[in-house]
C-alpha cells in the first residue's frame, strides 16, 4: 500500500518521530449547499462550505442521536453541518495542527458539549477515540486536503505564489520542515521524493536545479527554481509548474502517506457495525491507497463499498471553488463487530 513510497525518504533524517497525515481545498462558497445549512453556531459563517458537504453527509448518514469523528477538523466546514444535525449525540474533532484546532473552537463554540476536541494524528484514530470515553460510532469523516487556511498564511509554507519560509508542517511545534529537506536531501533523494510522491516527470531535473542554486529561505524563491528547471514546451499547464514538486515536499515533511495507511489500518475499530466511513483525497496515491484497502475490506466481508464508483464535485462547485476539482470521495459501511481491517501487517 504504497509504503515503499511513504518510506523511501525517511533515511536522510533518522530524529523524526512523528507520523502525520494530512490534507483540505476549501474557498468560502456564495451560498450554502444544503438547504438549511445557513443556521450555525454563534460566529461560524454559513458561507464557509467544505468541498462535497452535501454528498459527505448523505453517505455519512447522520442521526440525530449518533455519534461521529471528524478526523480532520480543519475550520470545521464538515463539523458544523454534522453537529447541526445532532441532538444527543456528539462529534469528537481530531486535528494535528493546532491553529486549525484553535480556528475550529472558537467557530463551533455555539455546540457546547457536542463537540469534544483533541489535538493528535488522525494515525491514532484508535488511541484519540479510546481518550474521548466515546463508545463505537456511527461515521467518521476524513478530509486529506489542505485547508485555505493553512494555504493562505505565508507563514506556514504551503503556498508557492506567497513569500514565507519554507515550513510546510502540519504541526509546526515538531518535525523536520521542508527546508531541512531542500537544503540538505541530496539531489537523488530529491529526485525521489518528487517523482514518488508528487509524480512529477521532470523530477530529476527539478533535483539538479534546486542542489545548485541552494541554500533557500523562501518558498518564492524555491519555486522560481522549480518553475525554471520545467522545459517550457511542457508548459500550457493546467496547474501552476511548482504545484507537484510542493506537493511532494508536503507529503515528504508530514509523512502523509504512511498516516493514512495507519488510519486506515484503525478505523474500522472505531466504528459500530453499520457504521459508515466517508474520506475525500485530493490526489492519485492518497486515493489509490483508500480504493484498495475499500476493496481488501469487501473481500474480506467486513465491510461494504457505498461509493461503487468515485464521486466528484459537481461542475457549479468547482466553477465557484477551484480547488474542489481534484476532490475524489469514497465512503464504505462496517458490517460486521471487526476488531481491525484486514491487511494491517502488509
Amino acid at each position: 500500500m504504497h509504503r515503499d513510497k511513504a518510506n523511501h525518504a525517511k533515511h536522510w533524517d533518522r530524529s523524526r518521530k512523528s507520523r502525520v497525515p494530512a490534507p483540505e481545498s476549501r474557498t468560502p462558497y456564495p451560498l450554502p449547499l444544503i438547504p438549511g445549512s445557513e443556521s450555525r453556531a454563534p460566529g461560524f459563517p454559513f458561507a464557509h462550505v467544505p468541498v462535497l458537504l452535501r454528498e459527505t453527509i448523505e453517505f455519512l448518514n447522520v442521526r440525530p442521536e449518533g455519534n461521529y469523528i471528524d478526523a480532520t477538523l480543519g475550520a470545521g466546514g464538515h463539523a458544523a453541518e454534522i453537529l447541526n444535525r445532532l441532538e444527543s449525540g456528539r462529534l469528537l474533532g481530531l486535528d494535528r495542527d493546532p491553529q486549525a484546532l484553535a480556528v475550529a473552537r472558537d467557530r463551533l463554540a455555539g455546540f457546547g458539549e457536542k463537540l469534544i476536541m483533541q489535538h493528535g494524528n488522525f494515525a491514532q484514530i484508535d488511541v484519540l477515540h479510546a481518550a474521548s470515553g466515546l463508545p463505537p460510532v456511527d461515521g467518521v469523516v476524513a478530509d486529506l486536503g489542505l485547508s485555505s487556511m493553512q494555504l493562505n498564511d505565508a507563514s506556514r509554507g504551503f503556498s508557492f505564489s506567497l513569500p514565507g519560509e519554507i515550513d510546510m508542517r502540519m504541526d509546526q511545534s515538531a518535525g523536520t520542515t521542508a527546508a531541512d529537506i531542500v537544503n540538505h536531501a541530496s539531489e537523488r533523494e530529491l529526485a525521489d521524493i518528487f517523482f514518488n510522491l508528487g509524480e512529477e516527470r521532470h523530477s530529476r531535473r527539478i533535483a539538479r536545479a534546486i542542489v545548485k542554486a541552494r541554500p533557500y529561505r523562501l518558498t518564492t524563491e524555491l519555486a522560481q527554481v522549480v518553475t525554471r528547471a520545467i522545459p517550457s514546451r511542457a508548459g500550457l499547464h493546467q496547474i501552476n509548474p511548482a504545484t507537484r514538486s510542493f506537493m511532494a515536499l508536503r507529503i515528504a515533511v508530514n509523512d502523509e502517506l504512511q498516516s493514512l495507511d495507519q488510519f486506515l489500518d484503525k478505523v474500522l475499530m472505531v466504528l459500530r457495525p453499520g457504521g459508515r466511513v466517508v474520506i475525500l483525497a485530493f490526489h492519485s496515491l492518497e486515493d489509490r491507497q483508500i480504493k484498495q484497502m475499500f476493496r481488501r475490506w469487501q473481500a474480506a466481508g467486513v465491510a461494504n463499498i457505498l461509493t461503487r464508483k468515485v464521486v466528484r464535485p459537481a461542475d457549479e462547485e468547482v466553477h465557484i471553488n477551484p480547488r474542489a476539482r481534484s476532490a475524489k470521495l469514497r465512503a464504505a459501511e462496517k458490517t460486521g463487530d471487526t476488531g481491525q481491517g484486514p491487511g494491517s501487517t502488509d
